[in-house]
């Protein structure tokens, strides 16, 4: 959940409006993983629509939005939106942004894939989603769990086009060789 709550915080200090969903399973992955309670999460988007509103605005290809990101992304709702059988507005929100063309992210949590994960991100990737794992990137030099975060939660918005200034790039001097200089 972290990778969300992230997401939300850093979209609005870079001016981004944001307009969030929160699955049930999200809702119960949130209590387990931290001390935050719904309310607080859906204060730190814009908007937020419940997950049975599928008549919300963004449920709508004429919706303007730059695209989506599912953070983090379950299995479930990543087959939900390979098969196009929307049971939720956060599934039909990704399927009306690929439809639409729209960049769609997905930051999937769950690990190790089988054969039939594999085939779904295939599906997916054809059809136009990003499938983007909280993969760590070691060559940044994390040293804390929130650098891991961030490194992820910036190369996802790098897929947009937004740089949130929280990525240490390839290449890139590590910030104690930056002091040293």
């Amino acid at each position: 959940m972290i990778l969300g709550i992230r997401l939300l915080a850093v979209l609005r200090r870079i001016g981004v409006e944001s307009h969030l969903v929160v699955s049930r399973s999200a809702e119960v992955t949130l209590a387990h993983e931290t001390d935050m309670k719904v309310a607080e999460l859906r204060a730190l988007a814009d908007v937020s629509y419940a997950a049975a509103d599928i008549g919300a605005a963004i449920a709508s290809g004429s919706f303007r939005a730059m695209g989506m990101i599912v953070a983090p992304c379950s299995v479930r709702t990543m087959s939900e939106i390979a098969t196009g059988v929307t049971s939720t507005l956060l599934t039909r929100a990704a399927d009306v942004t690929l439809k639409e063309r729209r960049p769609l992210v997905l930051m999937v949590r769950e690990t190790p894939l089988h054969l039939g994960h594999l085939r779904t991100m295939t599906q997916l990737a054809e059809m136009g989603a990003v499938i983007a794992p909280p993969v760590p990137a070691f060559y940044s030099r994390p040293k804390t769990i929130d650098d891991l975060v961030d490194h992820a939660v910036g190369r996802a918005l790098d897929l947009f086009g937004l740089d949130a200034g929280i990525v240490r790039r390839w290449g890139e001097p590590a910030p104690a060789e930056v002091l040293e200089t």
